[in-house]
């Protein structure tokens, strides 16, 4: 009965992440904001900027108050501000304050809320599949943005962008509501029925549960904070350019880039399951040492490409490295410190995502300003790919040395 229960949750989790992560559908929205209000460009890309960044704190929130008060409760306020927080933008007219508020902090405390719940839960759910099961939990986050935008961009053809916000809102209030509310830890000590793991997998897990505070004084979590700010600094920089720079490189026209987004963007959502299912063999450490490889042989030779299907190929693979990295950590960070306290655990390491959402844009765009091309930016993106190579080698489960450090982790 615990195992069919299990996959219905990981059912549920996987709905839930679909709806949050329809906040990637945010471009479809860009134009009609700008043209009907006439803010600029930067102004409503802000809005998204925000909101990420929300997310990235209130997810460390969202972990403590989990492990304090369970997942559920967590998982419907979270649902409850990202539905009402889209839905109250729909009264954004020529207030783009209410905007910044609304989509920016409102739903984005409730996506940092709601995110973090069905990874938690079902890490300690799926002990046996970690890698695979967390992959499929923010696969669905990945894959949002597939079923909103031509959703959004029906609406908003149909009723205006106002009253698609309003009508989206109500919409994710209800799947986050319905599918938060299944979201429940199993009993204390539970493990599936003859799953004993292996001494390979044994070697790569720490030995204890460790707090927050006990796992924030091994250099291990920051080591992993930094392989997930590097990993995210690299695919965001393309997301942020990736149609001018498909323009650029391989002279398509804006419709065409567009396409080629669209393409490319799949990579986001399957790379969150590929990745993660591959690291329950191949291991956490060398799955990243692989995707950083790749990562330095095509943001070196993406300049060089100018067929358009090649190019998109090769973001498509990109960006398949940029979501495994999001699919392999949770269980990357659980073998370390233990799936018990993983939400504030985890919950803290996403702010990784929210600074690499700075310094990865602003690096290439900082560079094609100064320079012209594209060119030099995702070659240095290709350089810090292949200094970041290290970290993984290096990084090792952390050992307590004593006793007294054993106690305190296990706490």
């Amino acid at each position: 009965m615990a195992t069919r229960n299990r996959w219905a949750i990981a059912g549920a989790g996987f709905l839930m992440q679909m709806a949050l992560g329809a906040v990637y559908a945010w471009s479809v929205f860009r134009t009609p904001l700008t043209t009907r209000f006439h803010w600029s460009i930067s102004q409503v890309t802000l809005t998204f900027t925000i909101c990420i960044f929300v997310l990235g704190i209130a997810a460390f929130f969202g972990g403590l108050w989990l492990n304090k008060s369970g997942p559920r409760v967590v998982a419907l306020t979270g649902g409850f501000l990202y539905g009402l927080g889209v839905f109250l933008a729909s009264f954004s007219a020529d207030k783009l304050w209410w905007l910044y508020l609304s989509y920016g902090v409102i739903s984005g405390i409730g996506l940092g809320f709601g995110y973090i719940v069905p990874v938690a839960v079902l890490l300690k759910w799926f002990p046996d599949r970690r890698g695979l099961i967390t992959g499929i939990a923010v696969g669905g986050f990945g894959a949002g943005a597939l079923v909103t935008a031509p959703v959004a961009t029906h609406l908003i053809q149909s009723v205006g962008v106002l009253q698609t916000f309003a009508n989206l809102g109500i919409a994710y209030l209800v799947v986050t509501m319905a599918t938060g509310y299944m979201m429940q830890n199993p009993p204390a000590g539970w493990k599936p029925e003859g799953w004993t793991p292996k001494p390979s997998v044994i070697a790569q897990r720490s030995t204890t549960d460790y707090t927050l505070s006990t796992a924030l004084a091994t250099w291990q979590w920051w080591a992993l904070w930094l392989l997930l700010f590097l990993n995210t600094s690299a695919g965001i920089s393309l997301i942020s350019q990736e149609a001018p720079i498909f323009h650029e490189i391989a002279k398509v026209s804006a419709i065409s880039a567009g396409f080629m987004v669209g393409i490319a963007s799949i990579g986001n959502a399957f790379g969150r399951i590929f990745w993660a299912a591959t690291s329950d063999f191949l291991t956490r450490r060398w799955t990243f040492v692989v995707m950083f490889l790749i990562q330095v042989g095509l943001f070196w030779i993406t300049p060089t490409l100018s067929t358009p299907a090649y190019l998109t190929g090769v973001a498509f693979v990109i960006l398949m490295c940029y979501g495994g990295g999001f699919g392999t950590m949770p269980a990357f960070a659980a073998d370390y410190f233990g799936s018990k306290n993983i939400g504030p655990i985890y919950g803290l390491m996403l702010t990784a995502w929210g600074c690499a959402s700075a310094f990865g844009p602003l690096l290439i765009a900082h560079l094609r300003q100064s320079t012209g091309s594209y060119t030099s930016g995702l070659r240095i993106v290709a350089v810090i790919m292949l200094v970041s190579i290290i970290g993984p080698i290096i990084v090792r489960p952390p050992r307590p040395k004593t006793l007294s450090e054993s106690v305190a982790a296990a706490r």
